[in-house]
């Protein structure tokens, strides 16, 4: 069974793209935009202090009429964010995201220290890979090469 952390070696951007709590709405979408990603991590000197996704900028800035370039990421971030350690099978973090209603989910060592991020595209991924694997060595047995 795969864990969180395997999971996080084989992304092909595993690098962690985040945010500061007193940057504006406007810095950090177009971060998001030129990485082409859904939310950042937002960091301070003490470690995470929330997750800024497309739904607060919705929900938070957008609905709300305010403009990006006045707003602080701090002031409409998500502050209760769900986390996993990365020793966590991909199956219980499917679970968790669906039970929270989230699609990213920090990975966090016992410390609380960031080790990455995985999204819901990751988990998905990571099935259609396996059952590529799967449907493959399924189809060699049918055809008698196994």
């Amino acid at each position: 069974m795969a864990t969180l952390s395997e999971l996080m070696r084989r992304k092909t951007r595993p690098e962690l793209i985040s945010a500061a709590p007193e940057e504006t709405v406007l810095q950090a979408t177009q971060r998001m935009n030129e990485y082409g990603i859904g939310c950042l991590l937002v960091l301070d000197n003490s470690g995470m202090v929330g997750i800024f996704t497309e739904r607060d900028v919705l929900r938070r800035v957008v609905a709300e009429e305010l403009k990006p370039s006045d707003v602080l990421v701090r002031d409409v971030m998500t502050t209760k964010v769900a986390c996993c350690s990365p020793d966590l099978p991909v199956e219980d973090a499917r679970l968790i995201m669906k039970a929270h209603r989230v699609r990213h989910l920090p990975i966090v060592n016992h410390e609380g220290h960031v080790l990455g991020l995985i999204s819901i595209g990751d988990l998905n991924a990571h099935d259609a890979n396996n059952r590529e694997v799967e449907i493959h060595y399924l189809q060699e047995y049918l055809h008698g090469r196994v």
